[in-house]
């Protein structure tokens, strides 16, 4: 009983120094996807591939000709490379730009809309 108090009370202490004006600055525990423009991770990933990946298709650009304009570019990468970076998501976001106009493209649309 007195560690379950202790805990509590070190964890409303931890909670009330967190507020500011009435805004909390802790972790809650409580993660909402949905609120905002606050993402996970993986959604923006699956974002940016699916962005690249779009713009290759419209175009008909395949990971061998994306890699031919990159070398035109002074970006040395394998299409092997250049395929396992989409597939994974890792790529920076000057990488992405460079893919992009490679590929010729001038907008990009974030929404289905």
């Amino acid at each position: 009983m007195f560690a379950a108090v202790c805990v509590a009370s070190v964890t409303n202490m931890a909670a009330q120094r967190g507020i500011a004006n009435g805004i909390s600055n802790e972790y809650d525990g409580v993660r909402n996807d949905d609120e905002g423009a606050v993402k996970s991770d993986d959604k923006w990933v699956n974002m940016a591939k699916g962005i690249l990946r779009a713009e290759m298709t419209r175009r008909g650009i395949t990971y061998e000709q994306l890699a031919a304009k990159l070398a035109e570019m002074g970006v040395a990468d394998t299409a092997v490379n250049i395929r396992n970076k989409v597939a994974r998501g890792g790529f920076s976001a000057a990488f992405m730009l460079q893919c992009l106009v490679a590929v010729g493209c001038q907008t990009v649309r974030l929404d289905d809309r």
